[in-house]
């Protein structure tokens, strides 16, 4: 071969060689845009307690137990991928679990969050699926108790006031505007020749600036999948104020009962059995005042104390009633992601709220009697 042939087989190899080289570096920056685009996240809460509890069987007698902590115990997957022009899709799954039995919650389905949707800079965020309704998430932004906890907590009554927190078959859609937020939302229920039977509607408007303070009012609307022409109607308003380490808040919310409405829930989470033990189908409506003050001591330690007051008034006179009730509770923060907590709860039940799961989690009640005091210990880890 001669001297010119070799330069020109030289040649070939080296751009051939540039152009492999070339290709890989594309391939790399394409494989870490792509990286730097779209994420995964897996997150996760696990409780666990021991918790004693008086008038906890219809005889009379206490109870100690490993509870399933003061929180609700969960894991799930989180995303997000960018596909330009500042939209990006987003999607979340969602698991509850029991800690001490490893079972999944029977409360809730395998997944009790699952959507996905849209989430645009300039147009809002629509999301599709079971997700939180638009009254749990005013009360959750801006005047739950006890706010710097993960997800629902074992003794959180207003949680009862909210239609079962999560709705299926939901289409959400939220816009924002500086501090304010406006939600609706839409839950189909899907039965064939009557479009609006079993459905949901929700609304809410969210003024959250931040700091100091927090407000929230919201509206939902659930139409019975028999009987097409009752509802069951919940409002919500509160807020909140922080001035230094110190935060107070404070809440309204009514649940109203049309006489028709016999308990069709085909987009939430109760069964037959969960709705006698919520005594929803005894009440034409139920009103709570609550509020709380919470301490934040050094850089680790939360001190709350709220109260609830509740008034029903039932459908019959027998099932007219009140709930009063009382919670201390102080946690503590060993790291970012592990804190230790001491908790006391103390009720009071009167007339038809006598027996009904009204502590915060939606299960069967553990109130068999006018009072019910309940203590517990825990460690919670979050990841």
């Amino acid at each position: 071969m001669t001297k010119v042939g070799r330069l020109a087989g030289n040649e070939r190899h080296r751009r051939k060689a540039g152009l492999a080289v070339a290709i890989m570096c594309t391939a790399a920056l394409y494989a870490a845009s792509a990286t730097a685009q779209s994420s995964v996240t897996l997150f996760g809460v696990v409780d666990e307690g021991i918790r004693y509890t008086t008038h906890a069987n219809p005889q009379g007698d206490s109870r100690v137990q490993l509870a399933n902590g003061a929180n609700e115990s969960l894991w799930g997957f989180k995303g997000a991928e960018d596909i330009g022009g500042g939209t990006k899709v987003v999607f979340q799954l969602e698991n509850r679990f029991f800690p001490n039995t490893g079972a999944t919650d029977p409360a809730y389905p395998f997944f009790n969050t699952a959507f996905v949707g849209l989430q645009s800079s300039s147009y809002g965020k629509l999301t599709m699926g079971r997700q939180i309704n638009p009254l749990s998430d005013a009360v959750l932004s801006a005047f739950v108790t006890n706010p710097w906890l993960p997800t629902f907590y074992q003794f959180r009554p207003e949680v009862m006031m909210a239609q079962g927190v999560w709705t299926s078959n939901m289409v959400k859609y939220a816009a924002r505007w500086q501090s304010l937020t406006a939600e609706v939302s839409y839950a189909f229920g899907g039965n064939a020749g009557a479009f609006g039977s079993g459905s949901q509607i929700g609304a809410s408007l969210l003024y959250l600036p931040g700091a100091p303070l927090r407000l929230a009012a919201a509206y939902l609307d659930s139409r019975d999948a028999v009987n097409t022409s009752a509802h069951f109607k919940s409002w919500t308003a509160g807020g909140s104020y922080s001035l230094g380490d110190t935060t107070v808040n404070a809440g309204w919310a009514v649940n109203r009962e049309d006489a028709g409405f016999v308990g069709n829930f085909p987009n939430g989470p109760f069964s037959a059995p969960e709705l006698s033990a919520l005594k929803f189908n005894t009440f034409s409506s139920r009103q709570m005042f609550f509020g709380g003050v919470t301490q934040l001591v050094g850089n680790a330690t939360h001190l709350s104390a709220n109260v609830w007051r509740t008034i029903q008034t039932g459908k019959t006179h027998a099932a007219d009633g009140n709930a009063t009730q009382f919670q201390l509770l102080a946690d503590y923060n060993w790291s970012k992601r592990t804190d230790t907590y001491l908790e006391a709860d103390y009720s009071l039940y009167r007339g038809g709220m006598v027996g009904a799961q009204f502590q915060g989690v939606n299960a069967l009640s553990s109130a068999y009697g006018t009072t019910q005091l309940g203590i517990m210990a825990g460690v919670r880890h979050t990841f």
